[in-house]
């Protein structure tokens, strides 16, 4: 498969000084505070960290759907203005339409962006074939599992080949043995098309296994508190990785840290 990726001499994603606040009649929330990262063009980094830290909203802001309250954030060298079209964002609900095929539930982001449609396509079907739904193509929602769910969702959300794919806790529903099967999957998809990949999740195993990087956050007000360097072989798989001591290892400190941080 041709690689999604475009050519970019800088980092893909660029985060500086960030926070987020938010004030409602009772009160000011701190979500992010003093939030410095940056993502090289092919990398697949996972945050983790305790529910509310603000790794949703983290991505939220990456992908111009939440406004700063100081800070900046640059996508391929463009400062966040504004909501970005050219990324993919797959989020923790499949959010299909009960009426439409998968097929048709993929192509929907080619009738939004005005996509050629034989080119639309034929990407579709090459999607298909790739995360294993060749054979239910007319089948729809409530024909799935929730796997195969999320399955149509990444397929929609690459079918223009954005180069970056904002995840947020896209597996977190579903049974440990599925969310397995799906974190092998992605991982080989990530490697056949070269997308850059921020994922954020609260399993510490499922960040480990995916990320060429994992950032840990504090509660909130979220902070990045270390990155850690995922030193595993490029190709994985559950059951060879869980028994890698360079595994076992690496989850063992970001728990600790993750416990640390929670107690400051």
């Amino acid at each position: 498969m041709t690689a999604a990726v475009a050519p970019h001499s800088g980092p893909c994603v660029e985060v500086r000084d960030l926070t987020v606040s938010f004030t409602s009649k009772r009160a000011k929330t701190t979500a992010l505070t003093e939030i410095g990262m940056r993502v090289e063009t092919g990398e697949f980094v996972t945050i983790v960290g305790p529910s509310g830290c603000g790794k949703s909203t983290l991505l939220k802001v990456i992908a111009g759907l939440v406004r700063p309250t100081s800070g900046s954030v640059h996508l391929l060298g463009a400062a966040v203005r504004k909501a970005q079209r050219d990324i993919g964002f797959v989020f923790q609900r499949a959010a299909l339409l009960e009426w439409r095929g998968v097929r048709r539930n993929i192509l929907l982001q080619a009738e939004m962006r005005g996509m050629n449609r034989a080119e639309a396509a034929a990407r579709a079907d090459e999607l298909i074939e790739l995360t294993g739904l060749a054979g239910f193509e007319k089948a729809l929602p409530h024909e799935l599992s929730g796997g195969m769910q999320q399955r149509v969702a990444l397929c929609r959300a690459l079918l223009h080949r954005p180069p970056v794919l904002l995840m947020d806790e896209p597996f977190g529903a579903l049974d440990a043995l599925t969310r397995e099967q799906l974190n092998t999957e992605l991982h080989r998809i990530w490697r056949e098309t070269g997308t850059t990949i921020l994922l954020v999740t609260h399993s510490i195993a499922e960040a480990v296994f995916l990320g060429t990087r994992v950032e840990v956050m504090s509660p909130r007000p979220g902070r990045l508190v270390r990155g850690f360097d995922v030193d595993l072989p490029a190709e994985r798989h559950y059951a060879e990785v869980m028994t890698d001591s360079r595994f076992g290892t690496l989850t063992t400190q970001i728990r600790e840290l993750l416990g640390s941080a929670a107690s400051h």
